[in-house]
């Protein structure tokens, strides 16, 4: 924890930009992916004259797939990990 705090002190005024920037990005594209694949798992349900074309379970599959990847980008957004030394 205190580790953390230290690491936020000593980024510049460039970085912390960065690290927003980043953050918000991630956050969007996150909720726009996990959309996306809500809207692909329950096709039938939004009437949109795609269910004949987009209503398999591959299609569906690719859905679940967007939505962990969504997930995913939202949590990362969250964590701001971006500047750490691997």
């Amino acid at each position: 924890m205190i580790q953390d705090e230290i690491d936020d002190h000593s980024l510049s005024q460039r970085d912390k930009g960065y690290i927003r920037m980043r953050s918000i990005m991630d956050y969007g594209m996150g909720i726009l992916w996990a959309s996306m694949g809500i809207f692909l798992i329950f096709i039938k349900q939004f009437n949109t004259g795609l269910e004949a074309r987009f209503d398999d379970p591959s299609m569906k599959a690719f859905g679940c797939i967007c939505f962990i990847y969504g997930l995913f980008r939202v949590y990362r957004g969250y964590k701001k990990n971006y500047m750490k030394e691997r």
